[in-house]
């Protein structure tokens, strides 16, 4: 097939690779433009752009997508499909009607659950057993478009969004050509989404990752691994805040916040349910150190109190 790749993170990597790997001419790349990064403030190319310039692919960067030059552009690819994965812009009609098989899109979600932009996040969060990938012709609604194909991957009691992010994007590269090759065979048809069973994976902000230990433990150990590696979470303690990297699960009583050290050395704080085991900590301009360590140079004394933040400061617990 004839196509335009419309896609930005690391999340659409593997789907580029494995539509030129399967043959199929991608002329032209769409990508969001270099942005200043990192102490020197360098333009840094989004991963997608590196792939395709490795690829000799065509990039093109536009800061909107809402003028007709644009639109005109698009048109004259005379594209078989477009391919949108994690691109971060919203197609216009005119995007979205101008190739003959439509825009397909791979989303990080088992459709109609998680619509939005974090569903990974938003799923071990809520505790889902599993997710998995959609494929679906967009329209312009918020992922609301009719399904292609879909496929589960389960949630372990071990996964961050990293790991599934992982997993989900290789399932993806391998689902969009599967997807293509059905519309070509047109062996699959595209099925409307269920109106029951919507969820919406609202955007991750910095300050959900504080962690309130007012909220039961099973909750806060999720959120870790959830947020992990990023907005990550996060507590005061001495003035400082303190980054949790990893946490477990245990038995703790008291008011929610107060610390006690476990049988094996690791730090435990209660919550408004159960107590949450802090595995690996890191403060601020520090490595990361195991719990245990990290308590041989800073004081966390066994009975103290943590600080509660200002619920009025936090978002909403949103249901899943």
């Amino acid at each position: 097939m004839k196509l335009a790749f419309l896609g930005t993170s690391a999340f659409a990597v593997p789907a580029l690779q494995a539509l030129v790997e399967a043959g199929h001419d991608v002329v032209a790349v769409y990508t969001r433009a270099p942005k200043p990064a990192g102490r020197g403030q360098q333009e840094r190319r989004t991963p997608v752009h590196d792939l395709a310039l490795s690829l000799d692919l065509a990039v093109l960067t536009p800061k909107t997508l809402k003028s007709e030059d644009e639109a005109e552009t698009f048109r004259k690819f005379d594209l078989d499909a477009a391919v949108v994965v994690s691109y971060g812009h919203i197609l216009p009609k005119a995007f979205l009607d101008a190739p003959v098989l439509g825009c397909i899109n791979i989303h990080g979600s088992l459709l109609p659950r998680w619509r939005g932009a974090a569903p990974i996040h938003r799923a071990i969060l809520a505790g889902d057993a599993e997710t998995g990938v959609t494929t679906m012709r967009m329209d312009e609604g918020l992922d609301t478009g009719p399904m292609l194909l879909a496929e589960h991957i389960p949630i372990s009691s071990a996964d961050t969004a990293e790991t599934v992010h992982d997993r989900l994007a290789e399932l993806g590269a391998r689902l969009i050509v599967s997807t293509l090759d059905g519309l070509m065979r047109k062996t699959i048809e595209a099925v409307p989404q269920p109106e029951s069973g919507v969820t919406y994976a609202h955007k991750l902000g910095k300050q959900e990752g504080t962690l309130d230990w007012r909220r039961p433990a099973a909750e806060l150990e999720r959120k870790v691994r959830a947020f992990h590696p990023w907005p990550g979470t996060s507590f005061e303690a001495n003035g400082e805040r303190i980054k949790v990297l990893a946490a477990g699960l245990t038995l703790a009583g008291g008011t929610p916040g107060t610390t006690s050290v476990a049988p094996d050395g690791f730090p435990v704080v209660a919550c408004g349910i159960g107590g949450l085991k802090l595995l690996k900590l890191q403060r601020p301009g520090k490595s990361a150190q195991p719990a245990d360590a990290f308590l041989r140079g800073f004081a966390l004394a066994a009975g103290a109190v943590l600080p509660l933040p200002n619920v009025a400061s936090l978002p909403p617990t949103r249901p899943a």
